[in-house]
């Protein structure tokens, strides 16, 4: 890999990790009204919010297949988060709009991690 395209996946990997992140703010918002209706799943998605986090910062620092394999984690992580957060929506824990607005990033999370392992 040249420089250059280094210099490329350590600011997309750090671009994947504040996406995480904006994520993580988005869900302080709507998990008391979870945490309120369904304790349990409050619970697993801010699991799952953090496994994505995590796994993209820890990603960051490997190499070669392992760096590759805490992506794939991130990803399925980033599509646990999303089924939960449509169990939510479903139940109307939170509103269509609140769904639409944190799985739009979400959405950029899982497409950028599946990038990464591709």
């Amino acid at each position: 890999m040249t420089f250059l395209g280094h210099r490329y996946l350590l600011r997309f990997m750090a671009h994947a990790l504040e996406m995480s992140h904006a994520v993580m703010d988005q869900l302080a918002v709507v998990e008391p009204k979870i945490r309120m209706r369904r304790k349990s799943l409050a619970d697993q998605i801010g699991r799952a919010a953090e496994s994505v986090c995590l796994n993209l910062a820890e990603g960051r620092m490997r190499a070669g297949l392992d760096r590759a394999d805490i992506f794939r984690r991130a990803s399925g992580s980033a599509s646990e988060l999303t089924a939960a957060l449509r169990i939510c929506r479903a139940r109307r824990y939170i509103t269509a709009d609140e769904f639409a607005a944190i799985d739009a990033c979400l959405d950029r999370v899982r497409a950028m991690a599946w990038k990464l392992t591709h």
